[in-house]
């Protein structure tokens, strides 16, 4: 039996992990049927939302959310009961409105988003090439990444890289050297996304001077001169302007938060380029 297709939109004032892992487990639960999934996360604000919003009404299908702000909260509502789509925020409502959008038998089925699918083995093969581009390494084929991030020593790039890994993204990492140019084949890439990640000089500078620490190196080195350090963060950010590649500030942030926001700009990358527009 073919299997059902549907849009289905996952929407959280967070990381959108907590949402997507509820929506599997729901949708875990429907014989044949397959979603496609639309994460947002991040949603704090009127423009995050309009931006949902409208990928909704290209793309209309179920809503499952995880919003504090009653106000989001309701315009939301409001634009689902205008679209005709179910909108939850619990599990067991989720199950019972789907039902008669499907139409499709509920398998009742506990735990059956764990299977070894191909889900599974796409993220192991996303592992894999990411820990083989990792810091620079690379054997020609930067344009097979779905993701390559860039920026000075210590912006997050590797735990990035290996989190959005594990959601099932094929993630290089490129560091700037002070002194050297980037490499070609960073310059050069055309499919991937591209994020520059900064972060203050302040933050910088403590964050290697605990590295060097640990590395049982006490003495003070250019690695954490402040004016150098203050001279990188600018080098990068003109690099970035030149490329006009999207750049994140990872200052104060958690790699989850940060890997969330590099996913709404890939969203957004992989619509652009499918239609011609990159």
């Amino acid at each position: 039996m073919a299997a059902t297709q549907f849009h289905l939109h996952l929407i959280s004032d967070s990381t959108g992990e907590t949402v997507q892992a509820v929506a599997r487990a729901v949708c875990a639960q429907f014989i044949n049927a397959a979603p496609q999934e639309h994460i947002y996360g991040l949603v704090r604000g009127k423009k995050a939302l309009a931006r949902a919003l409208g990928e909704m009404a290209e793309n209309p299908g179920p809503v499952l959310y995880s919003i504090l702000d009653e106000g989001l909260r309701g315009e939301l509502h409001a634009a689902c009961d205008k679209m005709g789509v179910p909108c939850l925020s619990l599990l067991q409502p989720f199950v019972n409105s789907l039902a008669p959008y499907l139409k499709v038998e509920i398998a009742n089925k506990p735990g059956g988003q764990h299977a070894l699918d191909t889900d599974y083995f796409r993220r192991i093969n996303a592992l894999n090439y990411t820990i083989q581009h990792d810091d620079g390494q690379s054997q020609g084929d930067l344009n097979e990444a779905d993701i390559v991030l860039t920026g000075v020593s210590r912006t997050s790039k590797t735990p990035t890289c290996i989190y959005l890994a594990n959601r099932g993204f094929k993630a290089a990492n490129i560091p700037l050297v002070p002194g050297m140019p980037p490499p070609s084949e960073l310059l050069e890439a055309h499919r991937p996304l591209i994020v520059g990640l900064t972060n203050s000089p302040e933050r910088l500078q403590a964050i290697r001077r605990n590295r060097l620490l640990t590395l049982n190196e006490e003495s003070e080195t250019e690695y954490i001169d402040p004016e150098l350090i203050r001279g990188e963060v600018a080098e990068a950010r003109r690099l970035f302007t030149r490329q006009k590649w999207p750049v994140i500030d990872v200052t104060r942030r958690s790699v989850e938060e940060i890997a969330s926001a590099i996913l709404n700009l890939y969203q957004e990358h992989e619509k652009n380029r499918q239609s011609g527009a990159l």
